[in-house]
């Protein structure tokens, strides 16, 4: 099984820790073994100026999940949202109300759906690719939460580069490695058997510093500074 899927993660902190907003929305393809990705594409957002809400992540994750999977034609499409792995195509305003989530989240999706609905039936249509709403669940949601992480250092290298240092969040249970020409950056569950991912970038000119986050368990702390 040939898999696209999608996340959204990495943070701009303040110096106390506080997270601004999020950094790197990543589409991956997955295929076995299903450890890291073949393939992926990065969008950056404006994290000085994000939704927090989740409506800008899911919309996001969505329309670059649907842009590589017309490019590649895997076999189902993975959006990280745990809503029981329905088919985003059926979800309408019906369908989310009877959903075992919470006020809120009923809420968030019957506002994506009137994009992402649209999006995912015509997808299938074209394509008969499905695009499912399955969350953390999915191997290949975490691999994309690990290319995020990894692509959130890149972004964390080119800031610092313009303006001194900076200081970031990655994904839960992760860590990475700047190395020569590359960003390498790896599951540390050892539940999950091994999941990574490695990406080029230049990394010339930079310190950097990883260590736990003191306020959030389970979170490390990227710091980056221009040597």
């Amino acid at each position: 099984m040939r898999v696209v899927a999608s996340d959204t993660g990495g943070a701009l902190l303040t110096e106390d820790y506080e997270p601004l907003g999020l950094i790197a929305t990543v589409a991956v393809l997955v295929e076995k073994p299903y450890r890291t990705a073949s393939l992926s594409r990065v969008k950056y957002a404006d994290p000085f100026n994000y939704d927090m809400s989740g409506r800008q992540a899911i919309r996001d994750e969505a329309y670059l999940a649907a842009k590589l999977a017309r490019e590649v034609k895997p076999d189902v499409v993975h959006l990280d949202s745990t809503i029981g792995g329905i088919e985003v195509r059926k979800l309408d305003e019906t369908t989310v109300e009877a959903l075992g989530i919470t006020d809120r989240g009923k809420e968030v999706w019957k506002d994506l759906s009137k994009d992402l609905q649209p999006l995912a039936k015509r997808l299938w249509e074209e394509t008969g690719i499905e695009m499912i709403a399955i969350g953390k669940w999915s191997v290949p949601v975490r691999i994309a939460e690990i290319y995020s992480g990894i692509y959130t250092a890149k972004w964390a290298i080119e800031y610092a580069k313009k303006n001194g240092k900076v200081m970031v969040g990655l994904p839960r249970y992760m860590r990475v490695e700047i190395r020569p020409e590359r960003i390498y950056g790896e599951s540390l569950d050892p539940r999950e058997g091994g999941l990574f991912g490695e990406i080029e970038a230049n990394t010339d000119g930079i310190g950097w510093e990883l260590y736990p986050n003191p306020l959030v368990r389970r979170y490390m702390v990227l710091e980056v500074w221009k040597e």
